[in-house]
């Protein structure tokens, strides 16, 4: 049982650290051109060659979702590594619901910046630099997570230490 701890624990943090550099893409490469000239860098996602990224993101958080619940029920026994694997969790949690009444709608909106005249081209840089700058801050908090478990991997129960030192 102590192995499948550990595997689980192991596989969350690969699905993190997949997470996380898909968000540090995202935010070094993608969304500085993309959210800087609205309406016309739209082009970027609507496009004949327009990037798909939503593919990534559909199938990175079921996965890092699924891990992390089944390494936080596999290590549930084990207090040391649990309140970082549950923190780790509400955090996923916290940010999902970020994304879904926030974050979503706001690139639905810019997706749709071109058919939108009411806006001008400033007010859209605005809004893609608000909506950038806020983005920044939930990334940094699924970074945390991910310190938290890898935190979690350091810890070891005591029976175990005591047993390897017999």
């Amino acid at each position: 049982m102590q192995q499948a701890k550990q595997v689980s624990l192991f596989i969350a943090i690969m699905a993190w650290a997949i997470l996380i550099g898909g968000i540090m893409y995202a935010h070094l490469v993608y969304f500085p051109p993309y959210l800087s000239h609205l309406p016309e860098s739209n082009t970027l996602i609507t496009g004949p060659y327009a990037i798909r990224d939503e593919n990534f993101w559909m199938r990175i958080h079921p996965f890092a979702i699924l891990s992390t619940v089944i390494a936080l029920l596999l290590n549930w026994k084990a207090k040391a590594r649990r309140k970082f694997i549950l923190i780790a969790s509400i955090i996923y949690a916290v940010v999902i619901l970020a994304t879904a009444t926030y974050f979503l709608p706001g690139l639905f909106a810019f997706a749709e910046s071109a058919n939108n005249r009411t806006l001008t081209a400033g007010q859209w840089y605005h809004r893609g630099q608000t909506w950038q700058y806020l983005s920044w801050i939930r990334g940094a908090f699924m970074f945390a997570g991910f310190i938290l478990l890898l935190v979690a991997l350091t810890k070891v129960e005591k029976l175990m230490r005591i047993k390897n030192n017999l």
